[in-house]
């Protein structure tokens, strides 16, 4: 597919601004999905494209929180590796799982996140009581939530950071770095499947990815320089954001979007 050099020019500024709100809060896909949709770019190429320059974003942003030594490598490579295969195992699923069903969960969903933040006074620099133990959280969660990102994707980073504090008690600067590091991985265990269908669009992919990377370390020096402060106001904006655009596009040109990546 030939791509007009101004249609480029657009999707890579969209993935700038993207790569930037995703390293801070997630919902980079809230940005660039419809951007895709409207330049006319076909459904499964589209989302090919889309994995390989946000895989690239949330990679730039873990590279950030690495030099600053803010991951813990020790118990999040294993949860990296099961987000991976939750990502390989969603997308060679994505013809198997009703679309329509996630259209109407997972607005809810984000919404409940939202609320989430927005009341938990408690959240900030400080950890909170671990409700399950790393190993459960690695078994059970990393993989659900990398699943959810390979077959659909909208919310996956709200989801991994509303889970580190939940569950695991993280504070909310701590969250934000290690579910930087699950959903890079989840992105390229995506990534891995629709590289070998062959839809990437080259150019575009690369023009954007280019762009989200340097969106992603602006957006990780300002949640480092700002801490909760800016996370948390902006982290219940987006899933607020991504809840109305998904409750919007119900049975709109989106519903057929996703249809047609069934046939993948």
């Amino acid at each position: 597919m030939e791509i007009e050099v101004s249609i480029l020019l657009a999707l890579a500024s969209v993935a700038l601004l993207a790569g930037f709100f995703d390293a801070i809060a997630g919902g980079g896909g809230l940005l660039t999905l419809p951007a895709f949709f409207i330049a006319g770019v076909d459904p499964l190429a589209a989302m090919a494209t889309n994995k390989f320059q946000a895989s690239s974003a949330s990679v730039s942003a873990v590279w950030a929180f690495a030099r600053k030594r803010m991951i813990q490598w020790r118990t999040g490579w294993p949860m990296a590796a099961l987000s991976f295969a939750g990502g390989v195992t969603g997308a060679l699923s994505i013809s198997m799982l009703d679309k329509a069903l996630l259209e109407s969960i997972v607005p809810i969903l984000l919404i409940t996140v939202a609320g989430y933040f927005t009341f938990s006074p408690k959240l900030g620099t400080k950890d909170r009581r671990q409700r399950m133990s790393y190993l459960g959280f690695t078994l059970a969660v990393a993989p659900v939530i990398g699943f959810y990102d390979g077959i659909f994707g909208p919310g996956t980073g709200s989801f991994f950071m509303v889970a580190f504090t939940l569950l695991l008690g993280q504070h909310l600067m701590q969250a934000i770095c290690n579910s930087k590091l699950l959903n890079a991985s989840c992105n390229l265990g995506a990534l891995s499947v629709f590289a070998f269908s062959g839809a990437i669009i080259w150019p575009l992919a690369l023009a954007m990815a280019l762009c989200a990377i340097v969106g992603a370390q602006l957006g990780a020096r300002c949640a480092i320089y700002f801490g909760p402060r800016l996370i948390k106001p902006l982290l219940i904006t987006v899933c607020c954001l991504m809840s109305l655009k998904l409750l919007l596009d119900e049975g709109r040109p989106a519903g057929e979007w996703l249809r047609q990546l069934s046939l993948f």
